[in-house]
């Protein structure tokens, strides 16, 4: 072990280099893919799922871009895969000032590909945990002003933080922190449609020395206690406002599916969108 925030560590899974695996990125390792590959066997929906959740995160963008937000905290944002999220926002309105976070070394080599802003707008990045609430929010102030209304992005990311670790608790210690007229936008893993298959990938990832915490719509929708959710409100990520733009299509180089188990029906997760008053 090591305190070094640039030290990667191959030897167990990360969920942001999973990611990238499903998503056909390179910027992952053996055990990375091991461990894809374990959860598309149990459920092929696993690809899709990655690819409507960067679908979703467009969409919400550019949604909320469109209504005059013009500073987003991403955190969980995870290896650069475009177009990112300040590439479609800066594209409605170039002056979007947009800080990233999360808490994989790996992330932060890549770093400089979330950090190519528009002339006339800022990226920046940030090596911290979610659990780290304060800490992000301190070095987040120097790019974003925290009196005016942030976009809080938290996609594919929750569902890794249990209950007991305080996964309601972080979210509301973050958006306390931030003015009436922000909003927050999140996306969240479920086993609402195939709970054994659910329970099974629990159990993976335990094994792995990691946390899936798949939620159920209404515990989903608690995130959004006291906000005022946009429409559609909690929906199936897929579901969410897809006029918009893009749904999940396919990604080049991305993973295969061969022998993976069906990915009939609907896309488990959930996506959506609330303003805090």
């Amino acid at each position: 072990m090591t305190d070094d925030p640039s030290y990667i560590d191959t030897s167990r899974p990360h969920p942001a280099r999973m990611y990238d695996w499903f998503l056909g990125g390179k910027d992952n390792y053996p055990v990375d893919e091991e461990m894809g590959r374990q959860l598309v066997a149990m459920d092929g929906r696993v690809l899709t799922t990655a690819r409507a959740n960067r679908a979703f995160m467009r969409r919400a963008t550019r949604w909320l871009a469109g209504r005059g937000v013009r500073q987003f905290l991403d955190i969980g944002s995870g290896i650069p895969t475009e177009p990112n999220l300040h590439q479609i926002a800066q594209g409605v309105a170039p002056d979007t000032r947009v800080v990233y976070c999360d808490n994989d070394p790996i992330v932060l080599a890549h770093a400089g590909a979330l950090l190519r802003s528009t002339p006339q707008g800022v990226t920046e990045y940030i090596q911290a945990d979610f659990r780290e609430p304060e800490k992000i929010l301190e070095e987040a102030a120097r790019v974003l002003d925290l009196d005016r209304p942030v976009a809080l992005s938290l996609v594919a990311l929750l569902h890794f933080v249990a209950d007991e670790d305080g996964a309601y608790d972080l979210v509301d210690r973050l958006m306390r922190a931030l003015p009436a007229g922000s909003h927050l936008m999140l996306s969240h893993g479920t086993g609402d449609f195939t709970p054994d298959t659910a329970r099974q990938a629990a159990e993976l990832y335990k094994a792995r020395g990691m946390t899936l915490a798949l939620r159920s719509r209404a515990q989903v929708a608690r995130f959004f206690d006291g906000y005022e959710l946009v429409d559609p409100g909690v929906a199936v990520i897929d579901e969410w406002k897809p006029e918009l733009g893009e749904a999940s299509e396919p990604v080049a180089g991305a993973a295969p599916v061969a022998g993976g188990a069906s990915d009939d029906g609907p896309t488990p997760g959930y996506g959506a969108v609330a303003r805090k008053p």
